[in-house]
């Protein structure tokens, strides 16, 4: 551990030596006896002090949680023995949180183990520890200080939206699944009836149909298949208010939209299309949600000037017939003209404006004003790029439900046919 004198210890060995020496120099007696008492102090606090070996463990109950979960953080503590008092103090980053006793906490020096309940703010990975250690003598004399534990890891999820109605794709996959096609096969949602041919089953015969017309008739189902979904975020950059903006709302969006769609087992993948490019293979499961998440609390907005477009990607990353769904708060132009580039290949893809306007504060001045201006220009032009590219564009604000989002976009395919780019 290491040791530090306190202001007190050399305030009184100051205090006794200027006593001493003037007593002694100009013969007053009175002066002497005045600065023995201090000298006593300093003595005794340098004999009888024993430098405590303080080491211990950090440990917390669990490695995730989410929004607004309380984590126990426990801090076991050893090698106390010659301290009066123990300071703990846990460095935490903005997001997390003590409730209680608070931090730091002051302990005496028997207690051996510290509980703090730590509260989940906001999303993010996170790692805790070590505790920071101080203890003091009897006399306040000298300070230890160390740091204890091992840095523990801690990821905090993003709270996802109840959703009840998803996209559909318009092509669906060969996997099983449970998304109704449009092609017809083996399944159970009827389709049509025809007449038979050789080949078809006899379980399929529709015998009402046959005895009306005097032929052998048989159903048409749907098969049940999945979809692949691909999550395209823009981060190329971001507009925020202290720990609100449109990274936030574009991770919480798409954490909620993972979540749902791997709940009816689809294949979902992401793509972070900015200054770091970095890519998630579609795959279902719970495995692939937590994959998801953890590639999700690891994205940041990385500064480039780089000209990028859509070849950069792996083909696998974009499969065939896959729905993408881009979160874009039309920020930059790169990332219109990748998903523009992207549409003429024949995928099917919806764009989700993740408004910045709630977190833009425009000024009075005329500078500002026109600047301001200026900017919705260049957006509306971003939007217009999406439309002439029959690209169904829907903005999304904060505290409005993604549901709304993907229900006007429903409306949209349903009175819409698909562009040809």
């Amino acid at each position: 551990m290491r040791r530090t004198d306190s202001p007190r210890l050399v305030a009184y060995a100051g205090l006794a030596a200027v006593g001493l020496m003037t007593g002694l120099v100009a013969g007053r007696v009175e002066l002497v006896a005045l600065a023995a008492p201090f000298a006593l102090a300093a003595a005794l606090g340098a004999s009888l002090t024993r430098q405590p070996h303080v080491t211990g463990t950090l440990t917390l109950d669990r490695e995730r949680a989410l929004e607004g979960d309380g984590v126990l953080a426990s801090l076991e503590l050893t090698g106390t023995d010659g301290a009066a008092r123990v300071d703990v103090l846990l460095p935490l980053p903005d997001e997390l949180t003590t409730t209680g006793d608070g931090n730091p906490v002051a302990l005496p020096a028997d207690v051996e183990r510290l509980e703090l309940t730590l509260r989940c703010v906001r999303w993010g990975a996170f790692r805790v520890g070590p505790a920071i250690v101080r203890a003091r003598d009897a006399l306040g004399f000298h300070t230890w200080e160390s740091a204890v534990g091992v840095t523990q890891p801690l990821r905090v999820y993003p709270s996802v939206e109840t959703m009840r109605a998803l996209l559909e794709p318009l092509e669906t996959q060969v996997y099983i699944g449970n998304q109704v096609a449009r092609t017809r096969g083996d399944g159970i949602e009827f389709a049509d009836i025809r007449e038979w041919t050789p080949g078809d089953r006899l379980r399929r015969v529709n015998w009402r149909a046959s005895a009306r017309r005097g032929d052998l008739w048989v159903n048409e189902q749907h098969p049940e298949r999945n979809t692949d979904i691909v999550l395209f975020l823009d981060t190329f950059s971001d507009v925020s208010l202290g720990p609100r903006g449109t990274l936030d709302l574009t991770v919480r969006a798409a954490a909620s939209l993972a979540h749902r769609y791997l709940q009816r087992k689809d294949r979902v993948g992401v793509v972070s299309f900015g200054g770091f490019l970095s890519w998630l293979l579609p795959a279902s499961g719970t495995r692939q949600l937590y994959r998801i998440v953890d590639s999700l609390l690891q994205m940041g907005i990385v500064l480039s000037f780089a000209a990028k477009n859509i070849d950069v990607l792996p083909p696998r990353t974009l499969p065939p017939r896959a729905l993408v769904l881009a979160l874009t708060p039309l920020l930059d132009a790169r990332s219109t003209a990748a998903l523009v580039a992207l549409r003429a290949r024949g995928f099917d893809l919806v764009v989700v404006e993740i408004s910045p306007l709630p977190f833009v504060e425009p000024q009075r001045d005329e500078l500002s004003e026109l600047s301001y201006r200026l900017w919705s220009l260049s957006r509306d032009a971003q939007r217009d790029q999406y439309e002439r590219a029959g690209i169904p564009i829907v903005p999304w604000t904060e505290g409005e439900a993604l549901d709304a989002v993907i229900e006007e976009v429903r409306t949209y395919r349903r009175h819409a046919r698909p562009a040809r780019a």
